[in-house]
């Protein structure tokens, strides 16, 4: 037979079955992969139960019900002051990760660039290579992880379409400041381009921060994708809704594309989705300083062995520099060394990187039960010797 897609098919495992598998092989507690060990909140869960025994059953529209996309505008009002017509700048999608697929994949020519910023989630590079354009690498070094003009400058070009940017940064645990998103909105603007946002752990930002939508910044409106994860926001992470704000003109092409990736998502998750997004500030504020606390839990308990924990600033991860920690190997090795000798996974950021990895980091997920975590360092602890 001729041969498969040469994008796709060579590519190898992703790192995350690759971990989980040594994980469930050595018996190891798994901080690897980023994904909470509770329920989620009982009473969206309780939405999405009522909706598939009364609702609708059968397909829904293919932009989303309109209950959901205009909770999807309502949110980015009420959070970001962002004024959206819910009919024309909004799309549901099943996932997150479709919603990057469907804005590449409607927007994206062959030949045409995409800037990404690296370390990054393991999805971007293929997705951008299978819509035939050419990824071009602003690479971020620990230990703060700061963008700078020089590495956009050398990024950005005539040729470039879109820059995909992750805020808050997935795996470094980064929330870009506003001059640094400035910067950003300056390059965008200045090669005529467009910035796919995947914001999906806007609600997960830490110690007084808040999250600065790239959207929101001067000249951006109708240059940016927002993209959102109800899995991240509602700690359900297997339900995979998604949802894109952008002008309409953006958000057309996206919508043709995801009409022919997926067509649509669950209707009864859409409806839990909607009503979970009208919760109370209380909510949305309790995630956030809950997974501070975890976040501080795990932390204080690697800093306790000895190693050498960065700022987490974000997200569901914190990350420890295993050269300042005294590990003279690689960070593949370092993960694999303690799944199998001390029984703890984590996942190497230099699997997060298309090239070029400036220095050997671990990534430990801390949304995780309390006991999860203090039992994970008591291993590490026994085999460093620090318990």
């Amino acid at each position: 037979m001729k041969p498969a897609n040469a994008v796709l098919s060579g590519l190898g495992t992703t790192v995350f079955e690759v971990m989980s598998q040594l994980a469930r092989q050595h018996d190891s507690i798994n901080l690897g992969q980023g994904f909470p060990d509770d329920r989620g909140p009982e009473d969206v869960l309780q939405a999405a139960a009522d909706a598939l025994m009364t609702g609708w059953n059968q397909y829904p529209p293919m932009p989303g019900l309109p209950e959901l996309r205009q909770a999807v505008a309502a949110h980015d009002r009420r959070f970001y002051g962002i004024e959206a017509d819910w009919q024309a700048e909004t799309l549901v999608t099943s996932g997150a990760t479709e919603a990057l697929a469907a804005c590449l994949l409607g927007l994206v020519e062959p030949g045409d660039e995409v800037v990404l910023v690296q370390p990054m989630y393991d999805a971007y590079a293929p997705l951008v290579r299978r819509a035939g354009a050419v990824p071009r690498l602003v690479t971020l070094a620990p230990p703060d992880w700061r963008l700078t003009r020089e590495q956009l400058a050398a990024a950005f070009s005539p040729k470039t379409k879109a820059i995909l940017l992750n805020n808050p940064l997935n795996p470094a645990a980064r929330v870009f400041s506003a001059e640094e998103l400035d910067l950003v909105a300056e390059f965008v603007e200045g090669s005529d381009a467009v910035a796919i946002c995947d914001e999906v752990y806007e609600h997960l930002v830490f110690d007084g921060r808040s999250h600065i939508p790239l959207i929101t910044r001067p000249g951006m409106r109708g240059r940016c994708l927002k993209i959102g994860s109800a899995g991240k926001t509602f700690s359900l992470t297997g339900w995979k809704v998604g949802y894109v704000l952008g002008a309409p003109e953006l958000i057309q092409p996206v919508a043709k594309a995801h009409q022919f990736l997926v067509f649509t998502t669950p209707p009864n998750l859409q409806a839990a989705v909607a009503y979970g997004l009208a919760k109370e500030d209380a909510f949305f504020i309790g995630l956030s300083a809950h997974m501070q606390a975890k976040r501080d839990r795990l932390a204080e308990g690697l800093r306790g062995l000895g190693l050498s924990v960065l700022d987490a600033q974000g997200t569901y991860f914190v990350n420890v520099d295993l050269a300042a920690s005294g590990w003279n190997g690689s960070d593949v090795a370092f993960c694999r060394t303690i799944t199998e000798e001390a029984k703890v996974t984590a996942i190497p950021l230099s699997a997060f990187y298309a090239e070029d990895c400036p220095a050997p980091v671990a990534r430990f997920c801390f949304s995780k039960q309390d006991t999860i975590l203090d039992e994970a360092v008591a291993r590490l602890g026994a085999f460093f010797g620090r318990g």
